[in-house]
This record gives C-alpha cells, structure tokens and sequence, in this order.
C-alpha cells in the first residue's frame, strides 16, 4: 500500500512541525488554530488553502485569501491538481514541497543551508564556511536574517542592520548591490539553491536555512 502524500516545509518558522501527512479527505491550512496547517503569520488568511484528495488526485484551493496561494511561482487559481515536487508558497514567509503517495521522499546526506556562526563570525554554507570572509555589510545582512529564517525583514531593518549610523540614507540601490553580492558569495558554495530572496513589496527573508 502505498505511502500518505505529504506538505514538507521548505521555508518559514515559528511551526511546531516541518512535514505533514495529507489526509485522504482534506486538509485545511490558514492563520486560525482549528487548519490541520497552522500558519501563524499576519500575511496568513485564517482559512487560506485546503488540499482535496479527490479522484485519485490532491487538488490544491485557494479559499478566496487575500494575498493568494503560488505553485511553482503562478497565482493559483480555485483549483490546481498538485504534481510530486510542486512548490507551493503561502504568503511570502511560507515555502512547501509537495510529495505524492507513490513517491519516496528525498533525502539528502549532505549538510545543507545556511549558518551563522556568531561567536567565530563566520557563515557556512552546506557545511563549508565561505573564505575569504563576507564584507561587513554582507555579514550584518545575513546574521540579521538568520536571526529568524522564514521572517521577512523590511527594507528598513536590513539598513539599520548593514549601516547601523546612517540606515535612514540608505538608498535601495545600494542595498540592493548588498544582497546581489552577498547572493553571489552564497553561490559561490552553492550555485544551486536560492538562500537569500527579496519578497516585493514586503522586504528580504533568508530561506534554506541550517
């Protein structure tokens, strides 16, 4: 018999699980504490999606929320049958993975993500500690992200935090020049995942995290 499909975690926090089994009925997922998916997040609907098994399938239904369900990057409509390996966002902070019932949920030996280390002020990436070292600008940035992964910091924090005397003159071109090269040291490890993403309209989040 085959195995529960599952909504695996990929970014995000403050939840007390990271992978959850799908339910052969539905499974609710929103901001209000009764979702089988609890996501506590202002940006979060209190009823926002729900994941039908319906004819074999999972079918994902936005449930009119405010700020819309993405798989794989589109605006999902009332309905979209789910593939295994489909991303599906909730709000900028929330990041799943869905894997099907037929499929075996992958596994990676690897160390994998982001990590500060404060006390060495070092960062590692997948186990590798990035050297020469970050620029002082690109470490405050990013130990400011990894203070709260998932979290989406505005504008206006990451300045404070890259040019603490002067962040009210901090101009966007000039952080975003930060977080380009800061992406660019980050890749240099790890050319292949996404660690650092600038959300529109809301701010910079660090996803992937250690």
């Amino acid at each position: 018999m085959a195995s529960q499909a599952q909504l695996i975690l990929q970014g995000g926090a403050g939840l007390d699980a990271d992978r959850w089994r799908l339910a052969e009925g539905a499974t609710t997922i929103g901001r209000w504490e009764g979702n089988d998916v609890v996501l506590p997040d202002r940006e979060v609907s209190r009823k926002h999606a729900q994941i039908r098994h319906d004819g074999g399938q999972y079918v994902l239904v936005d449930l009119g929320s405010k700020n819309g369900t993405l798989v794989n990057g589109v605006r999902s409509g009332r309905a979209t049958v789910l593939r295994d390996g489909d991303e599906i966002r909730i709000a900028p902070c929330y990041r799943f993975v869905f894997v099907d019932s037929d499929a075996t949920v992958p596994v990676d030996p690897r160390p994998h993500g982001v990590r500060v280390d404060p006390i060495a002020r070092t960062v590692s990436v997948a186990g590798q500690v990035i050297k020469p070292s970050l620029a002082p600008s690109q470490y405050a940035l990013i130990h400011l992200l990894a203070g709260e992964p998932g979290r989406v910091y505005s504008r206006h924090e990451a300045a404070a935090a890259c040019y603490p005397d002067v962040a009210a003159g901090v101009t966007d071109q000039a952080l975003d020049g930060i977080v380009r090269r800061l992406r660019a040291r980050l890749a240099e490890i790890d050319p292949d995942t996404e660690y650092v993403a600038m959300v529109r309209g809301h701010g910079i989040q660090l996803i992937n995290s250690a």
